[in-house]
């Protein structure tokens, strides 16, 4: 039996502004299986995000258990997180953060080259999942050539290249019209689940959450009992 590709345990986060301490994570226990989606739903201020960063392992000061494929990375070393981010997530943001001076193909090309990949493997591979995304005819366009959910779409490609474990996302279609969101979330749906990767998704958007394997809902910081459908 495989291990989960996400396991948390007890996982918490606080911050201290002046005398006033506020939990922002009381004790998320979540489980994720390789290959399931499964949707995050809350109120703005619940925490989404910051339990994207602690499973992302983008910021540290949490406590609790952080396991990705069966490795515990709460104690890992700067160098290791760096390692596991690299080889075992791939990020969605709300904003794609594509690199402005270079053109939709080598955005996706460059993380599979930090990554090892041979040239010739990254450009194949990159034609190959923005031809799935329906980019074949923008490969060479520069972002600012790109309407926004054509951006998007290489934002997801960009995620999948080094065909993570595990994709987190954190409202990745929240910055577009309602006919841009249903396509390219379409898009993020098929191609995910065609690659096999699991993905932890992060929306306000219940109709989006819908379509997902499963989904939990934040509130008050914890995954409470009754709020997983």
């Amino acid at each position: 039996m495989s291990n989960p590709v996400l396991q948390t345990t007890d996982l918490q986060r606080s911050f201290t502004q002046g005398d006033v301490t506020i939990h922002v994570l009381r004790g998320v226990d979540l489980v994720i299986e390789p290959g399931e989606i499964v949707g995050l739903l809350g109120p703005s201020g619940a925490g989404k995000s910051t339990l994207l960063q602690a499973v992302g392992l983008l910021e540290g000061g949490f406590r609790g258990s952080i396991r990705l494929n069966g490795q515990e990375v709460s104690r890992l070393s700067q160098s290791r997180r760096t390692a596991m981010r690299r080889d075992t997530l791939g990020f969605v943001y709300q904003f794609h953060h594509l690199l402005p001076d270079f053109d939709a193909a080598e955005n996706v090309i460059l993380p599979q080259l930090i990554r090892g990949a041979s040239r010739a493997d990254a450009e194949a591979r990159t034609r190959e999942l923005l031809e799935r995304l329906g980019l074949g005819e923008r490969l060479d366009h520069r972002p600012s050539r790109l309407s926004g959910g054509e951006q998007q779409r290489v934002a997801v490609a960009r995620a999948l290249a080094n065909r993570p474990p595990l994709i987190l996302a954190d409202e990745p279609t929240g910055n577009l019209d309602e006919a841009t969101s249903e396509r390219v979330f379409a898009a993020f749906l098929e191609l995910t689940r065609a690659e096999g990767s699991a993905a932890l998704v992060a929306t306000h958007n219940e109709a989006l959450a819908a379509r997902m394997d499963r989904v939990v809902r934040l509130h008050d910081g914890k995954l409470g009992p009754g709020l997983t459908f």
